[in-house]
């Protein structure tokens, strides 16, 4: 790996470390280009070329998968969680979380039984794959 790659790869963790540590926050690519010292174009395709998804698919399947861990874990409503994990509106949220899901948010809850294991195993096996 040249050193060019490695530094261009050391970018693009910061901006993702960014993207895990804030995902419920507003985030848009100008900041997380301004995060990684990249123009927002170089950013958008360099994001893609590192991780395999463009930076908003991969800030929504992170808001996803701390909706998931919610509704298996509380009995919020899907509208707090919804607010709790970024979305601004229940419907996109229902829309993205079957999209990266396959199934709604509701009818997740009713098929999800929280197990007696360690949250890293029970991520590692509910981990949406789209």
């Amino acid at each position: 790996m040249t050193r060019t790659t490695e530094d261009t790869n050391r970018r693009m963790l910061r901006a993702r470390d960014a993207m895990d540590r804030a995902y419920a926050q507003p985030l848009d690519v100008a900041a997380l280009a301004r995060i990684a010292h990249v123009s927002e174009a170089h950013f958008a395709r360099t994001f893609r070329a590192v991780f395999g998804e463009t930076p908003h698919r991969y800030l929504q399947r992170r808001r996803v998968e701390r909706a998931m861990y919610l509704l298996r874990e509380s009995d919020r409503s899907v509208t707090d969680i919804c607010f709790e994990v970024g979305f601004g509106s229940p419907g996109t949220f229902s829309r993205t979380f079957r999209e990266i899901v396959g199934r709604s948010p509701r009818e997740y809850r009713k098929a999800a039984v929280a197990a007696g294991v360690p949250t890293c195993f029970t991520m590692a096996w509910t981990r949406p794959s789209n």
